[in-house]
Protein backbone atom coordinates (compact mmCIF):
# COMPACT_ATOMS: atom_id res chain seq x y z
CA UNK A 1 0.00 0.00 0.00
CA UNK A 2 1.18 3.55 -0.75
CA UNK A 3 1.96 5.52 2.40
CA UNK A 4 -0.16 8.62 3.06
CA UNK A 5 2.64 11.17 2.59
CA UNK A 6 3.55 9.91 -0.89
CA UNK A 7 -0.10 9.48 -1.87
CA UNK A 8 -0.88 13.07 -0.90
CA UNK A 9 1.93 14.50 -3.08
CA UNK A 10 1.49 12.20 -6.05
CA UNK A 11 -1.19 11.96 -8.65
CA UNK A 12 -2.70 8.50 -8.90
CA UNK A 13 -2.91 6.77 -12.25
CA UNK A 14 -4.48 3.65 -13.70
CA UNK A 15 -3.56 1.71 -16.82
CA UNK A 16 -6.61 0.79 -18.92
CA UNK A 17 -6.63 -2.91 -19.80
CA UNK A 18 -10.18 -3.07 -21.25
CA UNK A 19 -12.62 -0.43 -22.51
CA UNK A 20 -15.57 -2.79 -22.03
CA UNK A 21 -18.84 -1.04 -22.84
CA UNK A 22 -17.12 2.34 -23.21
CA UNK A 23 -14.95 2.27 -26.37
CA UNK A 24 -15.52 6.00 -27.06
CA UNK A 25 -14.52 6.98 -23.52
CA UNK A 26 -11.61 4.66 -22.73
CA UNK A 27 -8.62 3.48 -24.76
CA UNK A 28 -6.93 0.22 -23.78
CA UNK A 29 -3.18 0.53 -23.03
CA UNK A 30 -3.55 4.17 -22.01
CA UNK A 31 -2.76 5.81 -18.66
CA UNK A 32 -5.62 7.67 -16.94
CA UNK A 33 -5.60 9.99 -13.94
CA UNK A 34 -7.69 8.81 -10.98
CA UNK A 35 -9.74 11.10 -8.75
CA UNK A 36 -9.93 9.74 -5.17
CA UNK A 37 -13.50 8.68 -4.33
CA UNK A 38 -14.05 6.56 -1.22
CA UNK A 39 -17.66 5.82 -2.18
CA UNK A 40 -16.61 4.50 -5.61
CA UNK A 41 -13.94 2.31 -3.97
CA UNK A 42 -16.62 0.63 -1.83
CA UNK A 43 -18.54 -0.32 -4.98
CA UNK A 44 -15.56 -1.66 -6.94
CA UNK A 45 -15.31 1.36 -9.22
CA UNK A 46 -12.73 4.04 -10.04
CA UNK A 47 -13.35 7.72 -10.76
CA UNK A 48 -11.27 8.35 -13.88
CA UNK A 49 -10.70 11.39 -16.08
CA UNK A 50 -11.58 9.86 -19.44
CA UNK A 51 -11.23 10.94 -23.09
CA UNK A 52 -13.91 13.62 -22.67
CA UNK A 53 -11.76 15.35 -20.03
CA UNK A 54 -14.46 14.78 -17.40
CA UNK A 55 -14.37 12.36 -14.48
CA UNK A 56 -16.68 9.34 -14.54
CA UNK A 57 -17.01 6.07 -12.67
CA UNK A 58 -15.80 2.89 -14.36
CA UNK A 59 -15.50 -0.72 -13.16
CA UNK A 60 -12.21 -1.40 -11.36
CA UNK A 61 -11.58 -4.48 -13.54
CA UNK A 62 -11.01 -2.23 -16.57
CA UNK A 63 -7.82 -0.88 -14.95
CA UNK A 64 -4.60 -1.78 -13.18
CA UNK A 65 -3.41 0.79 -10.62
CA UNK A 66 0.03 2.25 -11.33
CA UNK A 67 2.47 4.06 -9.05
CA UNK A 68 4.79 6.27 -11.08
CA UNK A 69 8.37 7.01 -10.02
CA UNK A 70 8.63 10.49 -8.40
CA UNK A 71 10.49 12.10 -11.35
CA UNK A 72 7.92 10.85 -13.87
CA UNK A 73 5.05 11.85 -11.60
CA UNK A 74 6.36 15.45 -11.50
CA UNK A 75 6.53 15.55 -15.30
CA UNK A 76 3.00 14.24 -15.71
CA UNK A 77 1.57 16.73 -13.19
CA UNK A 78 2.98 19.80 -15.03
CA UNK A 79 0.50 21.83 -17.08
CA UNK A 80 0.71 21.07 -20.81
CA UNK A 81 2.87 23.33 -22.94
CA UNK A 82 5.44 24.15 -20.27
CA UNK A 83 8.98 22.96 -20.66
CA UNK A 84 11.03 21.77 -17.73
CA UNK A 85 13.61 24.53 -18.23
CA UNK A 86 12.82 27.90 -19.72
CA UNK A 87 15.43 29.31 -22.02
CA UNK A 88 15.92 32.97 -22.76
CA UNK A 89 14.97 33.78 -26.29
CA UNK A 90 16.99 36.34 -28.18
CA UNK A 91 15.59 38.49 -30.93
CA UNK A 92 17.49 39.56 -33.94
CA UNK A 93 16.62 42.93 -35.41
CA UNK A 94 16.92 43.07 -39.15
CA UNK A 95 16.68 46.35 -41.01
CA UNK A 96 14.94 46.03 -44.34
CA UNK A 97 15.73 48.55 -47.03
CA UNK A 98 13.08 49.31 -49.53
CA UNK A 99 13.65 50.85 -52.92
CA UNK A 100 11.95 54.23 -53.18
Amino acid sequence: MIDRKRRKNSTRFAFCVDSGEYPASLEPRKLYEIIPDANADQHGQLRVIDESGEDYLYPLEYFKLVELPPALNRLVRKPPGRSAKRTRQTRRVVRIRTAS
